[in-house]
Order: structure tokens, then sequence, then C-alpha cells
């Protein structure tokens, strides 16, 4: 699982989190045998007006939840500038619903705003 926070302050450590490049540049569409992933986008508003050490405990509630379900999370980026959170991970059904739901459950200012229910084929 590839996990990155971006910010021009980029809490955590940073040899993980650290600013990046365009999301549709970082984010993987396809596996290796050519099935899409499934997406979804999770907004926190005003993340980036919160104090550095908030962040910093946010981002490893993030990384506890994804590590939590790391064989489907293929791919995480935080963008603090956006106040956006974007997962993609192996299609099976549900497993969107539980990740959206851990996450919700220790961080409930995200708020699910769009997600791409593409299904293998």
């Amino acid at each position: 699982m590839h996990l990155a926070a971006r910010a021009n302050t980029s809490p955590g450590d940073p040899g993980r989190w650290d600013r990046g490049e365009p999301l549709w540049k970082l984010a993987p569409r396809r596996d290796a045998d050519g099935r899409p992933y499934a997406d979804f986008m999770m907004l926190a508003p005003r993340l980036n007006q919160r104090p550095a050490a908030e962040i910093e405990a946010l981002t490893h509630i993030i990384r506890d939840v994804l590590s939590r379900h790391e064989e489907w999370v293929v791919f995480a980026d935080l963008n603090l500038k956006c106040n956006v959170l974007w997962v993609s991970l192996k299609h099976q059904p549900g497993v969107m619903a539980r990740i959206v739901t851990a996450l919700r459950a220790r961080a409930p200012e995200f708020k699910l705003v769009a997600h791409q229910p593409t299904q293998p084929g």
C-alpha cells in the first residue's frame, strides 16, 4: 500500500508523507491483470486550518485504519491543500463501506463525497 500526504508543510514521517505529483499521475487505475480498482474520496472541511499536532494525529488514525485493510488498499493520498483523502482499493463487495465506516468512526470529520463504483470486467 502506498500512502502519500501533500501540503506545504507535511506532517508525519517525511519519508512517506510528502508533497506529491498530481493525483491523476499517482493513483493506480488497474491491477497487473488489468482489473480496475475502486476509488473513493472523502472531504474533511478546514482540516488544513487545524494545528499541526491535530493533523499529525489524524494522519496516524488514517494510517492505522488503512493498514488494517492493507490486503485491499493499494493507494491513499491525503491532500491537505484541498482537505481531501483519496483511496484506491481492490474491488471486493463491501470493502469500501467497511473502510469508510472505520474511518468515520475514528475521524468523523471525514465525509464521503465521491466514489468510483466500476465493477471489474
